[in-house]
């Protein structure tokens, strides 16, 4: 493994700009190329170049035709013959002069078709040929190069996974070039560069489109025929085939009805008469619906198109069982075969029906659809008034010209900010999660002390058996980082039973994990150290501590965006030269994604989406010392009005409630450093905690409770 890193490729530029910042030039809610993709599966019996006039860009589609069989991912990662890093570079560029292709470049992104973080194992194609595992990360590859872009939480992961025929992009580093820059670089004026348009959200393909438009390079979408696929073949896992169920009206607090109602009020006020909605988390929120097609999120494939008079639901229809189809009917909803989603779409354009489309998450292949089919039919409009023969065909067209409405989904707000049963459901998991995880520090606690030798898998094994015995337990709400030493400070590190640690009681121990309950979503990180910790370790935990109160109690007024606070939780390790490479804060669904916007804490200070009251965020700063160790805090917090004697410029004002209520640690802290006030409010929590959390335990877990929320004293 060392061997390889020091061989491997990592691009460095001939000469550093004065400011130059891979990251700096895309726009903050779509950093497109490094997290979020998934093409409709179908059988395609031709292979055909189907030219298309677009007014917004250099596209040419490509049908093409292709079977899939699969096997589950771990007999493909277990399998031998599969092939290696340097064949499947080498098979995937054979392709590239395929008959009715002819592209020189590929971009392969993280993405399924609908911009999910987490994604079913038969989408991970960029993993596939990359070797990469991170959620986060886009490849290119070319004729003669590959390389891969992933941001600052993924750097050592990459060094480690990457082969020597890759180059790693540290995105965001000064002087690392954006994919498309890079694309200008290394390839001739006139190349072609192929995307599968399903993969990208249509801002992503618009601005890759512009960027690599400067060197006078085309893009080309090759629409049903993805590339990757064609080499994973046999061993390519199977689409999820799981059921969905109803989430229940106690949990959801609002009916699907009244939710379809509030939608269609946006929709005639915004001159729409349809939206499409594709993010997956949208679609289960808006239809009370849970999935399990997606690890660690209780989504399911499907898109959904809401218009004005009713529904249809594009799913499989294997998924919905009768009581599913029942609350589905109830609500106005038709179902469609998820496939169809595409010539759904072109019969709307095709009908000038004015669709609302958010161009941020709904892929490209269905907005260039609409365009071409709308395009057509305007066309035929102006024809027939040019004859005087004009007659206004489509009843529920807003106006005589239809252009789409592209603005943010109205959902994603509505969504974020939860009402009082999701909060309820939010705080009673969590309190169930505690007990969990007092009763997994507990055993942990004393099994290191038995000099029990325990790999970090078996920790995270253990952690889930604890989370399991709870009600209403579904699932992790992502893979457990579990990170001994130099591990933990790989920001998401994820422990393999061939390669992992021992967890060592003389190294610092983070655990990040969460859970997904019936009723709520749960995300907690703790760092804490079994044996003596250093000074260095003590003050770095210290300060991150600090900056982790200071934001806890941030009181801001509303309308504040979330980058506004992301300086309080750093200013402790700025002081002495320290900082973290994450942002400090994200959204979080209410028993749905572990990670959801579109508010957040970073300092990506591009995203303006206010803070408001019923928002859950996380509260997790932290830091990294490469090779040696890493720290991070996190609790989940509330966003809540609060009480000020003033209220300047006639605005309210906002603060937080914790939702996390687990120990930390003592041990780690120099309280030389640190001000009475922030003892007290060490002290504070975990007085609630006890009170909170205690009555739910006994024996030997009562007592480690007790033990760890003992109030501290300043010498």
């Amino acid at each position: 493994m060392e061997a390889a890193v020091a061989t491997m490729s990592v691009y460095r530029p001939k000469a550093l700009p004065a400011v130059l910042s891979g990251s700096s030039k895309l726009p903050a809610r779509c950093f497109h190329f490094l997290s979020r993709s998934a093409p409709l599966l179908g059988n395609f019996k031709t292979q055909q170049a189907i030219p298309r006039k677009s007014s917004h860009g250099f596209l040419l589609f490509v049908r093409s035709s292709g079977s899939i069989t699969a096997k589950p991912s771990s007999e493909v990662r277990k399998k031998r013959g599969d092939l290696r890093p340097d064949e499947k570079l080498r098979a995937l560029r054979d392709l590239f002069s395929r008959p009715g292709i002819g592209i020189d470049a590929y971009v392969i992104p993280s993405q399924d078709a609908h911009q999910s973080e987490f994604i079913a194992e038969c989408f991970m194609r960029r993993a596939y040929i990359s070797g990469f595992t991170g959620s986060a990360g886009t490849a290119v590859v070319t004729k003669e190069k590959a390389a891969l872009w992933t941001d600052g939480r993924y750097f050592l992961q990459a060094e480690k996974q990457l082969s020597p025929s890759w180059a790693l992009m540290r995105a965001g580093n000064i002087g690392v070039p954006t994919t498309g820059e890079w694309l200008n670089d290394v390839l001739a004026p006139g190349c072609r560069v192929g995307i599968d348009p399903f993969l990208f959200s249509s801002d992503a393909a618009e601005e890759l489109k512009e960027v690599i438009s400067k060197k006078n390079l085309e893009l080309v979408y090759i629409y049903d025929f993805n590339l990757v696929d064609e080499i994973w073949k046999e061993s390519r896992p199977k689409a999820p085939k799981k059921s969905v169920r109803v989430h229940d009206i106690s949990y959801a607090g609002l009916d699907v009805s009244s939710k379809l109602s509030t939608l269609r009020s946006d929709l005639i006020e915004a001159g729409s008469s349809a939206i499409v909605i594709s993010m997956l988390d949208e679609i289960a929120w808006l239809l009370n619906l849970r999935g399990n097609d997606v690890p660690h999120s209780p989504v399911m494939y499907a898109y959904l198109i809401v218009e004005i008079d009713g529904a249809k639901l594009f799913i499989d229809n294997s998924k919905v069982n009768p009581e599913v189809m029942a609350h589905l009917q109830n609500s106005g909803v038709e179902l469609r075969p998820y496939e169809s989603i595409i010539s759904e779409i072109e019969g709307l354009g095709a009908k000038g029906v004015q669709l609302w489309l958010d161009k941020s998450t709904v892929n490209a292949a269905i907005v260039d659809t609409y365009r071409s089919a709308l395009d057509k039919y305007l066309g035929s409009i102006r024809n027939k008034s040019k004859s005087k023969t004009v007659a206004k065909e489509c009843s529920s067209c807003p106006s005589e010209e239809p252009t789409g409405i592209y603005r943010v989904s109205p959902i994603t707000f509505a969504k974020a900010v939860k009402n009082h049963a999701e909060l309820e459901g939010m705080r009673n998991s969590h309190l169930r999660d505690a007990a969990a995880l007092a009763q997994f520090w507990a055993w942990l606690e004393a099994e290191i002390h038995k000099n029990v030798a325990l790999t970090e898998v078996e920790v995270a094994d253990k952690l889930l058996q604890f989370r399991a015995d709870q009600a209403g337990f579904m699932d992790t709400s992502f893979d457990t980082i579990s990170g001994s030493g130099a591990n933990g400070a790989v920001i998401h590190y994820k422990p393999e039973p061939e390669s992992c640690s021992v967890v060592d009681a003389d190294k610092l121990f983070l655990l990040d994990s969460g859970a997904q309950y019936i009723d709520g979503t749960t995300d907690i990180t703790r760092t804490v150290h079994f044996g003596e910790p250093t000074f260095r370790q003590k003050e770095c935990f210290t300060r991150v501590l600090q900056g982790h109160i200071a934001l806890d109690q941030a009181v801001f007024p509303e309308n504040t965006p979330g980058f506004v606070l992301d300086a309080f939780a750093r200013s402790f390790l700025w002081k002495i030269g320290l900082d973290y490479r994450h942002g400090t804060g994200h959204g979080v669904g209410a028993a749905l994604n572990v990670h959801e916007g579109p508010q957040s804490i970073s300092f990506r200070f591009g995203n303006m989406t206010p803070l408001q009251k019923g928002m859950v965020i996380s509260n997790e700063p932290g830091y990294y010392e490469d090779h040696s160790f890493g720290i991070r805090i996190e609790n989940l917090l509330i966003v809540k009005e609060v009480v000020t004697p003033n209220n300047f410029g006639g605005f309210g004002y906002l603060g937080f409630e914790k939702l996390t209520f687990v120990p930390i640690q003592s041990k780690l802290l120099d309280l030389s450093l640190m001000s009475d006030a922030e003892v007290n409010w060490l002290n504070d929590y975990h007085s609630q905690v006890w009170d909170k959390v205690s009555p739910m335990l006994d024996g030997v877990t009562l007592q480690w409770l007790r033990n760890n929320t003992q109030p501290l004293k300043k010498q």
